[in-house]
């Protein structure tokens, strides 16, 4: 049960996030209201699209961001090995590289998370 609530209120905590920013970039433009808001997520980051868009009518309410749609964009993860130098798509199970077999890798693509636009009124 607590690891539940913890994966609800990072989801929360992340949605006000982006209402947040959302709203200060509307504001110091002079816009009316929000319609869209183009959000930039990687393979890697622990953002789940379904959750931020089911708390988002609930943080929403009640400001210039109300209504707007929540468009997401998925980056697929990268990685690049330590050993060999090869860069590389990491499979479901493994993220050993395939041109050495070396688990000495790092994450290169994948970790993104950012509110890469907004559309306003």
């Amino acid at each position: 049960m607590a690891i539940i609530s913890l994966v609800i209120m990072h989801e929360l905590a992340v949605t006000q996030s982006i209402l947040d920013i959302s709203i200060r970039h509307a504001k110091e433009a002079d816009a009316k209201r929000v319609t869209d808001i183009n959000i930039v997520i990687g393979q890697f980051a622990s953002i789940v699209d379904d959750s931020v868009k089911f708390y988002w009518d609930l943080v929403a309410e009640g400001t210039i961001a109300h209504g707007a749609t929540l468009h997401f964009e998925r980056i697929p993860g990268e990685m690049t090995c330590e050993a060999c130098g090869h860069t590389f798509r990491p499979g479901d199970i493994s993220f050993e590289c395939p041109a050495c077999s070396s688990v000495q890798v790092r994450i290169t693509q994948g970790e993104e998370f950012r509110v890469d636009s907004i559309d306003v009124e």
